[in-house]
């Protein structure tokens, strides 16, 4: 089924891209984009307030394992709130013009995004923990 959505969303892509059709326009949006999916992400914090920032240095114990992974479990993303569903529906629209030239350039380079997932899943699956990102 995902698979299917993958490609349904591929095909869509390739009929509604219009104007940006060079690999570069592709690439240069696909930057422009990102910029505003992070614009979006800081504006929960610093301009709505949903959602705040509390970091500090994480102290491991010597005695963490990468045993199922531990570590993780001890980190967290220094995220506190909940976000607001305003803040909520811009971030998923500007994730989703990220998603639309993603699917453009493996269109103009022939390459499938759900296959790309499909490899990326089995990557992290092998190597797990030991993948650190």
């Amino acid at each position: 089924m995902t698979d299917l959505i993958c490609d349904e969303f591929q095909n869509t892509v390739s009929k509604y891209l219009v104007r940006h059709q060079s690999i570069l326009d592709i690439l240069s949006k696909i930057q422009e984009s990102t910029a505003r999916v992070n614009r979006s992400a800081v504006k929960t914090i610093t301009n709505c307030g949903c959602l705040q920032v509390h970091a500090e240095k994480k102290e491991l114990s010597p005695d963490a394992t990468f045993d199922d992974f531990a570590i993780a479990k001890l980190l967290d993303n220094n995220l506190k709130g909940k976000i607001c569903a305003d803040c909520k529906e811009t971030l998923e629209n500007e994730l989703g013009k990220t998603f639309f030239y993603i699917a453009a350039l493996c269109n103009s380079m022939d390459i499938n995004l759900y296959d790309v997932i499909l490899k990326e899943n089995k990557k992290l699956s092998t190597l797990r923990i030991f993948n650190l990102t």
